[in-house]
C-alpha cells in the first residue's frame, strides 16, 4: 500500500512520533493505521515523543580532549536523579567521544554509536529511562595544546560545569588551573578584543544612564560632557577588567591580585582560547508548588 504524507501526518499528530518514525511505522504495517500506533508503541517511539514536552533541564556536561582538539556536549534530562544513572552517562561518554570527529549538532546527531545515528540512541534511551533528554549543543575548540576541566563531577570526564583551554606553552597544570577559574568566575571572553561589540556598547549605556541618575539627585551635579568624558571611561574600564579572562584576579594567586593574564606569562603559557558550558543555562525551568506535585501524582 503506498504510504501518503496524509497518512504520516496523521499517525504523527496522533501519537507525537518522528516523521521518519511514523512512516517507518506505516511501511512495516501496510499502511493500517491502528497496528502502526502499535507498532511504535512497541518500539517505545510514541511514549518517547510523549515525553518530548518536558522540560529537560538537568544532565550533565561531557568533555574529551586529544592533542590539540577538546569537545563538550550537552546532553539534557529531567531530574538530577537520571544524571547519576550510570546507563546515562554511558550515553554522554558514548555521544562526547563521537563529537571528536564532527563539527557541529547536525552532524553530531547524525553520528553513528554501535550502528545508529545519536538521535535515534537518544530515543531509544528515552523510551527506556522513561525521562525526556535533549542532545542541546556541542562546541568544539582548538590549539596548540587543549586541557579540560568539569566542575562538580558525576564521572570521568563529564559534570555539571565542563570547560576547555586552548594554550601555548609546556605547563598543562597552570592551563588547567585557569580552567577552574574559569568555571567559577565564568568570564564573557578572553579579552576586550573578543568581548562582544554589542555587550560593550549596552554595558556603555547602562553607565551613562546610571551616572546621569546618580548626578541628577547630587548635592553638587557635574556638567554631562564631564560625566561622559571622565566617568564612564573608568566605569567602562572597571567593567572590562571584570568581565575578561586576562583581566581577571586569579582565583589561585596568592596575593588575590594578580591576574590571569600575568600568571600565565609568569607561568611561561599563552591561553589563546577558551569554553565553558554549564548545564540548563538558559533553560527556563518549570517551577510547581509541593501540593500541586502531591495532587498530580494522586491524579487530582
Amino acid at each position: 500500500m503506498a504510504i501518503t504524507a496524509q497518512m504520516v501526518k496523521e499517525l504523527r499528530d496522533s501519537t507525537g512520533a518522528g516523521m521518519m518514525d511514523a512512516k517507518k511505522a506505516l511501511t512495516e504495517t501496510d499502511g493500517d493505521m491502528e497496528a502502526a500506533v502499535d507498532w511504535l508503541r512497541t518500539k517505545g517511539l510514541a511514549k518517547a515523543a510523549k515525553k518530548s514536552g518536558r522540560i529537560a533541564a538537568e544532565g550533565l556536561i561531557g568533555v574529551a580532549v586529544s592533542g590539540g582538539k577538546g569537545v563538550a556536549v550537552e546532553v539534557n534530562s529531567e531530574t538530577d536523579f537520571v544524571a547519576k544513572n550510570e546507563e546515562f552517562q554511558g550515553i554522554v561518554r558514548a555521544i562526547t567521544e563521537a563529537a571528536m570527529g564532527v563539527s557541529d549538532l547536525d552532524a553530531l546527531n547524525a553520528a553513528k554509536i554501535g550502528g545508529k545515528p545519536v538521535s535515534e540512541v537518544m530515543t531509544d534511551a528515552i523510551a527506556k529511562i522513561g525521562e525526556n533528554m535533549t542532545l542541546r549543543r556541542m562546541g568544539a575548540i582548538e590549539g596548540e595544546t587543549v586541557v579540560s576541566y568539569v566542575h562538580n563531577s558525576a564521572a570521568d570526564g563529564m559534570g555539571k560545569i565542563g570547560v576547555l583551554v586552548a594554550f601555548t606553552g609546556a605547563d598543562a597544570d597552570l592551563a588547567r588551573g585557569i580552567a577552574m577559574h574559569i568555571a567559577a568566575i565564568n568570564p564573557l571572553a578572553l579579552d576586550e578584543s573578543s568581548l562582544d561589540a554589542a555587550v560593550v556598547e549596552k554595558e556603555r549605556e547602562v553607565q551613562i544612564a546610571t551616572a546621569l541618575e546618580e548626578n541628577a539627585t547630587s548635592a553638587k551635579p557635574k556638567p554631562e560632557n564631564i560625566i561622559r568624558e571622565n566617568i564612564i571611561p573608568g566605569r567602562m574600564k572597571k567593567f572590562l577588567s571584570d568581565v575578561t579572562l586576562v583581566n581577571q584576579a586569579y582565583v589561585k594567586s596568592a596575593d588575590g591580585k594578580t591576574t590571569v593574564g600575568q600568571a600565565a606569562k609568569d607561568g611561561g603559557i599563552a591561553i589563546t582560547g577558551f569554553m565553558r558550558i554549564e548545564v540548563g543555562e538558559g533553560i527556563e525551568k518549570k517551577e510547581e508548588d509541593f501540593a500541586a506535585e502531591v495532587a498530580k501524582t494522586r491524579g487530582a
